[in-house]
């Protein structure tokens, strides 16, 4: 008998991690629908919690106040189960956020920066593209984070001409076959 993505994970939280643009937040609904879990946005509880918007943190406390907020909802999004959480793109840059992410499945959603760019293009939210050369500055991030992406225990690798729903069945095959070789190794 096969057994369910839902059974095979045990009520485990999915932690969707990558960078902005490579559609964390409508694959993580998608997933969170197939599996019957509840999803949740990090950077949308930030704002919440905050009271205004991610580039209003930026803007007002700096990146650094916008990371110790990351690690503080990091921190309480991960004491549950049955979640499957969109992260910011730099929430990997935090050693100490790992010590959560580890709690879960961490996947990433790996998007070349050319399609990154084209999702991203004149998206006035993203504080870090605020920069005369977004392209080279997703290209510098990435490049920056992709040692630290490349931890995660599922990756994906993702092209321009995947369907949100594509993905999230690329996702659950990768999750079922590395989940499957835990529990046989």
């Amino acid at each position: 008998m096969d057994i369910s993505n839902r059974e095979l994970l045990e009520g485990v939280n999915l932690y969707l991690v990558g960078m902005m643009g490579a559609g964390k937040t409508t694959v993580g609904h998608l997933l969170a629908q197939e599996l019957g879990y509840r999803f949740l946005d990090t950077d949308s509880l930030i704002s919440q919690a905050a009271g205004k918007s991610i580039s209003e943190i930026f803007a007002t406390e700096g990146e650094a106040a916008f990371r110790e907020l990351e690690t503080n909802i990091l921190s309480e999004v991960s004491s549950y189960k049955k979640l499957t959480i969109a992260t910011g793109g730099g929430i990997v840059i935090k050693p100490f956020n790992w010590s959560y992410l580890q709690h879960g499945i961490v996947v990433w959603l790996d998007t070349p920066v050319e399609v990154l760019y084209s999702r991203l293009q004149g998206d006035q939210t993203r504080p870090l593209l605020q920069d005369s050369n977004p392209l080279g500055k997703l290209q510098e991030l990435l490049e920056e984070r992709r040692p630290l992406y490349a931890n995660a225990d599922v990756h994906v690798n993702i092209n321009s001409k995947d369907t949100p729903e594509e993905v999230t069945m690329l996702v659950l095959a990768e999750i079922k076959r590395v989940v499957k070789s835990k529990v046989v190794s």
